[in-house]
């Protein structure tokens, strides 16, 4: 009995230094106070450029892609870097990568740039990310393994299209391949970009899809082989008419099908097949993520690496970004955080140069995000933080954002549905990938404001740090047969001005919720993944309150004293998105109204962070993963 019950003590002890610790832990100091921080890493331009033009990369079913390969004037072999582009290597990737390639080729690595089948020089039709798009990466790594200025040793890095290749290459586990950069890359094809919340973006997709037409219909200025100017010319013009049918059979009907609300309009195998994260888990090999606050991409690439960070070395850099000013790091160096290209190249020099000691990889932060407010970049030990701890604040009467429940009735806010409202903010610029960055209105939602819902926090007493997605469940009702809202988190500053931080949308119609696949944190949804199927649309009968959980993706904020939160509900977000014809059609000019009772209690879930772990010093585990459908 002895024996037992001092058994039990020290199990009781061990339990209790156990929590201390794991309290201890939750609380321990940044990376940068911990070691782990931001330092100088470059080398020199060592080497003179040798290029090979349009060289021809036979494909398994007889698709000849074409590629221009620039390597060192010296002798080899060499590491090899491989971009994957559907833009054009020859016109546009030159100017989007701002010479970059050329950089790493003086710095010793070998840079073979491809155009996808279907695009610029290479032959076939393009069918975005299909499935023979996907393995022709892995064939592309084989065929650079056999050059004789190869060394077998292989990274793929580029920004957009030329990351999310990157991810699907690596996920087939080509022999060579050491190490990938994705510089804003897609997770989900339908929820982070072309179907947020079930409505299409008319702002990305139509400028995207005739970019890459474009792309493939200008000639390539080596096109024409002077050893075979006839062979090569007839080569080029089978590749253009092939091209143009592609157009014809993949981009116009795509379109098309989306606008009248056909198949494509909902989620399923088309989107599966082009959703990275449903192929991140067969990846292994290193992966630097870059994101962006407002990239277009902002939903999908911290989810990325939270699927990789326990398996392989991996590390997530989030910028102040739009999509454009992401993929190269604009304003970098900056607060300590290195050029983009000196990242780059410290990750590669470790993973696939082999360099070891002079790049201290281990010492490199895990996480880096801006945060507005602070306007700075902070390193962090992961994400999502292990300090998140939901916050609610509740809609209430009279415009308020508050901590307290309605306790009784309270009069309802309403707007009419209507297709044009959105202009005037932040999501302008952000989902026309950063092009009309500077228009005066995108930078203070107060005009936009005029024709929404919208909730004020008073003026805060202590700063409120948020980091990650958040969640506004609100109960709504129309007086169509469906309802599509766009809400907005505003940073307002003491002399009013509503900046946007980051915002969310959803048809009423796709309000089902899948628990098993959403994010719950203590208890509380905070991330909910909607089906998107047919199958899962439910009829939204007017007059009739309707709860509706809508995913408002993530941001890093500080809400400083003095400062306001604010919640906007509106009926649309033009020109970022409009509805598929019979979404469209079915709730055009309703009048919405935003319930706040007792009975209906709206609010809204934010990511914030806590500070310490209260009086019982439990640990606080790291949220769940939103899984894949495989």
């Amino acid at each position: 009995m002895g024996l037992r019950g001092t058994t039990r003590r020290i199990c009781a002890w061990s339990a209790a230094l156990a929590g201390a610790l794991a309290c201890a832990a939750a609380l321990l100091p940044t990376p940068a106070e911990a070691g782990q921080r931001w330092t100088p890493y470059t080398r020199p331009a060592t080497y003179g450029i040798v290029e090979e033009p349009n060289v021809s990369i036979r494909m398994r079913d007889g698709v000849v892609l074409r590629a221009n390969v620039a390597r060192p004037d010296a002798p080899g072999p060499h590491p090899a870097l491989i971009i994957q582009t559907p833009y054009n290597k020859d016109f546009i990737v030159n100017e989007f990568l701002g010479g970059t390639s050329n950089w790493f080729v003086q710095r010793g690595y070998a840079v073979v740039t491809v155009d996808v089948r279907g695009t610029g020089a290479s032959g076939g039709t393009w069918d975005s990310f299909g499935p023979n798009e996907q393995r022709d990466g892995a064939q592309v790594v084989r065929w650079v393994r056999r050059q004789l200025w190869s060394n077998g040793r292989i990274g793929l890095t580029g920004p957009s299209y030329m990351a999310i290749t990157q991810l699907y290459t690596a996920a087939q586990r080509p022999k060579g391949l050491r190490a990938i950069f994705p510089i804003v890359p897609l997770g989900d094809g339908y929820r982070d970009i072309v179907f947020t919340g079930g409505q299409i973006n008319i702002a990305f997709i139509p400028l995207w899809l005739g970019l890459v037409t474009a792309g493939s219909i200008v000639p390539s200025p080596n096109a024409v082989d002077p050893s075979d100017p006839v062979g090569s010319l007839l080569s080029s013009l089978t590749a253009l008419v092939q091209h143009v049918a592609g157009a014809l059979s993949f981009q116009v009907p795509a379109v098309l099908d989306s606008a009248v609300g056909g198949e494509i309009a909902f989620d399923g195998p088309f989107w599966k097949t082009r959703s990275p994260l449903e192929v991140v888990d067969r990846i292994n090999v290193p992966t630097f993520v870059v994101g962006g606050l407002h990239d277009i991409f902002q939903r999908g690439e911290p989810l990325i690496y939270e699927r990789l960070k326990n398996r392989v070395p991996a590390r997530l850099l989030i910028g102040p970004w739009t999509h454009v000013g992401a993929s190269t790091g604009q304003g970098l160096p900056r607060d300590g955080v290195p050029d983009l290209r000196e990242i780059a190249l410290r990750w590669f020099d470790r993973w696939v140069m082999g360099k070891r000691r002079a790049t201290r990889i281990a010492r490199m932060p895990r996480v880096t995000q801006w945060v507005w407010g602070r306007e700075r970049y902070e390193v962090q030990r992961d994400w999502p933080s292990p300090r998140l701890r939901p916050k609610r604040l509740h809609l209430r009467g009279g415009g308020r954002l508050a901590h307290r429940a309605p306790s009784g009735p309270e009069p309802a806010q309403s707007f009419l549905q209507y297709p044009l409202s959105g202009i005037c903010t932040q999501s302008t610029v952000q989902w026309t990938a950063g092009l009309l960055e500077g228009i005066p209105c995108t930078t203070d939602n107060r005009l936009n404001e005029l024709g929404e819902a919208t909730y004020t926090t008073a003026p805060l007493k202590r700063p409120l740090r948020i980091d990650g997605p958040a969640l506004a469940d609100l109960w709504v009702t129309t007086t169509a047969r469906d309802a599509v809202l766009s809400v907005r988190l505003t940073d307002v500053a003491p002399d009013g001005t509503s900046r946007e931080l980051t915002s969310g949308w959803l048809a009423a119609s796709f309000r089902a919720v899948d628990r098993s696949r959403s994010r719950v944190v203590g208890g509380r949804l905070l991330q909910p993944w909607h089906p998107f199927t047919k199958a899962s649309v439910r009829p939204v009968t007017p007059g009739v309150p309707t709860r509706m959980r809508i995913e408002v993706f993530p941001t890093s904020a500080v809400i400083k004293p003095g400062h306001r939160l604010r919640l906007s509900v509106g009926p649309s977000d033009f020109p970022h998105q409009l509805p598929p014809l019979p979404q469209a059609l079915g709730s055009l000019l309703g009048q919405v109204r935003v319930l706040t009772d007792d009975a209906h209690p709206s609010f809204v879930e934010l990511p914030a962070r806590r500070k310490e772990c209260g009086g019982k010093c439990r640990p606080y585990p790291v949220p769940q993963l939103i899984r894949g459908r495989q």
